[in-house]
């Protein structure tokens, strides 16, 4: 697995194109929310500015790049070699997502590290870390299910945003609006149970125990999720 993730790794590192808009974007836009954090800071709250800045590496740097970079082994058959080796297919996969798991998870510790220190820090951290790898198991899934019906890189530019847009549009929902009034809609939609569990989080003003229920709705994205990706991936190139 090894050898996969770092193989994995020297090809997004290579291509500028994956590097630009998947990697450094996120980056770029998660700054300027951090600079107009007080702006956003009174639409919703510190916890809503924390939860966009989740989804937005999660949507962009994990998800996205998962589903090109996985279109793009696929259709240059490099996932059929990889399966005529000894590894298993889920070495091979997990050794294919790997890389770009540790970069994103490296983008928010840094990007969250940065914003709590400039704009103060979650009160319950445990409970936000909690929601950030529930969060990110859900995205990096929906990202295996989307490669498989994904023909190319280029292609992956159409199946990828609707989701991607859609998380970051939930949680502003859910960060502006809270969920007083639509509650059930808002919790089952990919992200917003997660995205009030940070922000929660994030305030401290929602006990920990009442919080942690809001885990169930992710984890259930997240089930179902893999369940997708376990039928919807295909290791041929589609035509």
């Amino acid at each position: 697995m090894f050898a996969i993730a770092y193989g994995e790794l020297v090809q997004i590192l290579r291509n500028r194109a994956v590097l630009i808009t998947s990697l450094l974007m996120p980056v770029a836009v998660s700054i300027f929310i951090i600079n107009l954090r007080d702006t956003f800071a009174r639409i919703g709250s510190l916890g809503y500015v924390g939860a966009v800045l989740v989804f937005t590496i999660a949507a962009f740097t994990l998800y996205a790049t998962t589903v090109t970079s996985l279109a793009a082994r696929r259709q240059d058959r490099f996932l059929k070699r990889l399966r005529s080796t000894a590894a298993s297919d889920p070495t091979i996969l997990s050794g294919l997502v790997a890389p770009v798991t540790g970069i994103s998870l490296l983008q928010i510790a840094v990007i969250l590290s940065v914003f709590a220190g400039i704009g103060g820090a979650a009160v319950q951290v445990a409970l936000l870390v909690a929601g950030v790898v529930a969060s990110f198991a859900m995205m990096l899934a929906l990202g295996i299910a989307t490669a498989g019906i994904t023909k190319s890189p280029e292609h992956a530019q159409v199946t990828a945003l609707p989701l991607s847009l859609g998380v970051i549009a939930v949680a502003s929902w859910v960060g502006i609006t809270g969920t007083e009034s639509l509650a059930p809609l808002e919790r089952l939609l990919p992200g917003g149970a997660a995205t009030e569990l940070m922000v929660n989080a994030w305030n401290g003003d929602v006990p920990v125990t009442e919080s942690l229920l809001l885990l169930l709705p992710t984890l259930a994205w997240v089930i179902a999720a893999v369940a997708l990706a376990s039928r919807m991936f295909r290791w041929e190139p589609r035509r």
